[in-house]
């Protein structure tokens, strides 16, 4: 029979290798929120500050894609998608369709060939650039009072300030609110009487910046364009697809995704020398 003091120094050592276990744990999880862009790690910390969590389980997943359909918005104004009936079940026992539509309409992807001849078409992009983690930028404040705004630097310094670093490969993208827009394609092309179209999107030096300070991957945006709609030159598209990165356009449902600690999955088009396609977005938390 051990001694009452014996058990009492027993019961204290044992108390403070828990207690240590679960500082290392709390600083590990801190480590990892970090490395994820500054997110609250709380939920990665076990809630008896020792014991051995259950796997931590992703609660959401948001589809962040648009249906494309004939009438979808479009930076030409032309139809977005032609559909066919080809064969029916009453006549052929099966139904299909035949569609035609340019790659870049509905929720889309901006491959680097769309806008340098040297870079990547769609099919060679690495898988594993097409399942990162997403950062959240809301101006749409801002672009509700004007729709000619950008991402700036500054926002993005505004929000590692709340969040932390950007993640290392991340998604950037930017919320305006316009996604609200696309039932109406004048409200969402939001043309004036020259023709010339006013709607956000993405600065050049945002992206200059993300790539001299960040490793980020891809730049994302709720409107038509990376760039301003009022823009003619391109210059965020020549910029970003220019340096081997890759866009998504008319992202949908950014107002449900978190700032951070979501991941993004791009199910780009696998197409022999495409500038890009459809895709269907899902981010998950």
């Amino acid at each position: 029979m051990c001694d009452a003091r014996v058990m009492a120094a027993a019961g204290a050592a044992a108390l403070s290798r828990r207690q240590a276990l679960g500082a290392a744990l709390a600083g590990g999880a801190a480590l990892l929120g970090a490395a994820l862009g500054g997110c609250s790690s709380a939920s990665l910390v076990p809630e008896d500050g020792g014991r051995a969590a259950p796997p931590r389980r992703l609660r959401h997943v948001r589809d962040l894609t648009h249906v494309l359909h004939p009438g979808f918005p479009t930076f030409s104004g032309e139809p977005a998608l032609l559909a066919e009936t080809t064969t029916t079940v009453a006549e052929h026992g099966y139904f299909g369709l035949t569609l035609r539509y340019y790659e870049h309409s509905g929720t889309h992807m901006d491959a680097p060939v769309h806008f340098d001849p040297r870079g990547a078409s769609v099919e060679r992009l690495p898988p594993a650039e097409l399942v990162v983690p997403a950062a959240v930028v809301d101006i749409s404040a801002r672009a509700a009072r004007d729709p000619d705004t950008a991402l700036e630097v500054d926002d993005l310094l505004a929000w590692e300030r709340r969040h932390g670093r950007l993640p290392p490969r991340a998604c950037v993208l930017v919320h305006t609110g316009w996604a609200a827009r696309a039932a109406d394609p004048a409200a969402f092309r939001n043309p004036d009487a020259s023709g010339r179209l006013h709607f956000p999107g993405i600065a050049p030096e945002a992206a200059r910046w993300l790539l001299a300070e960040r490793t980020v991957t891809g730049l994302g945006v709720d409107t038509l364009s990376l760039d301003p709609g009022r823009s003619t030159a391109f210059e965020t598209h020549q910029i970003w697809l220019g340096a081997g990165r890759w866009g998504l356009e008319n992202v949908a449902g950014l107002d449900e995704v978190p700032p951070c600690g979501a991941w993004l999955f791009v199910g780009a088009p696998r197409v022999a020398g495409g500038s890009g396609g459809p895709c269907r977005l899902l981010a998950l938390w």
